[in-house]
């Protein structure tokens, strides 16, 4: 993992207090919260899910999904909620951000990685990272520029601003990208916002596809969910899955996405 001067600053100014998912885990001027599974021990490590919130989400408003965390703790897993500096995060292409490049909240979400791990007992072979619009667009920017740390990408509702880079950094990893087939808020084929516009999923997928060197699509059902999956010689998945409706969030359709990364061992 790449320490940077800022994670740095941020993991020590950070006192180590007790924190949880009622109480802000402090990282210098960020924070997030935790909550471990149901009957954990404190000692067994478990894997984790860490989430990224939408548009003026919050840590807090994702520990209030009583659904979510129940999914996620019976699945054995910790449930990290990241939280953005301000309403947005800030990555590349976003308005009002023409000359971000994500560093900020790349080294943020080390310093959550590292903290989490100083912390709690977390297995960091078995972390991966989901989002919902806004934290969609934020787990595509960690899967194709940052994918260190992570076992695993299931974006949601949310793609790249603008465009997709000109490559992403390795490794290559497995992706679930779950979508509403007629979704308006972050339509499928984007649309203007302000001075910059929401990119193509389908650009986004491409640029996987021909970075992974992932093999032709296979179609697959799964309840409402209509996917198409895809696998390259190292086992890795790359799945693109539409369900019918506009932007919404389901815990059934996560579920789907950890079923997957399961299946494909990066769990």
């Amino acid at each position: 993992m790449r320490i940077s001067a800022l994670l740095l600053a941020l993991i020590s100014a950070s006192p180590v207090l007790a924190c949880g998912a009622d109480t802000d885990c402090v990282l210098g001027d960020r924070t997030y919260r935790i909550a471990m599974p149901e009957g954990y021990d404190g000692k067994t490590p478990v894997g984790a899910l860490v989430w990224s919130h939408g548009y003026r989400g919050s840590a807090a408003g994702a520990m209030r999904n009583g659904s979510l965390r129940r999914m996620l703790s019976d699945q054995g897993l910790a449930f990290i909620a990241t939280k953005s500096k301000g309403n947005d995060w800030d990555i590349p292409n976003g308005p009002g951000k023409p000359d971000s490049t994500g560093a900020a909240e790349f080294d943020y979400f080390d310093a959550v990685l590292a903290d989490a791990q100083a912390r709690f007992a977390i297995d960091p072979e078995r972390i991966i990272v989901s989002g919902f619009s806004a934290g969609g667009m934020m787990v595509w920017n960690l899967a194709c520029s940052h994918p260190q740390g992570f076992a695993g990408f299931i974006p949601m509702s949310g793609t790249f601003w603008l465009e997709p880079p000109e490559t992403c950094a390795q490794p290559v990893s497995s992706i679930v990208h779950i979508h509403g087939d007629a979704d308006n808020t972050v339509p499928l084929d984007g649309r203007a916002i302000n001075e910059t516009r929401q990119g193509k999923v389908s650009d986004a997928l491409a640029l996987y596809t021909d970075f992974g060197g992932f093999g032709p699509a296979q179609p697959v059902s799964a309840g409402d969910l209509t996917c198409e999956d895809k696998t390259n010689a190292a086992g890795e998945i790359l799945d693109f899955c539409l369900f019918p409706g506009g932007h919404s969030f389901r815990t059934e359709h996560l579920l789907y996405g950890i079923e997957q990364l399961k299946e494909a061992g990066q769990l």
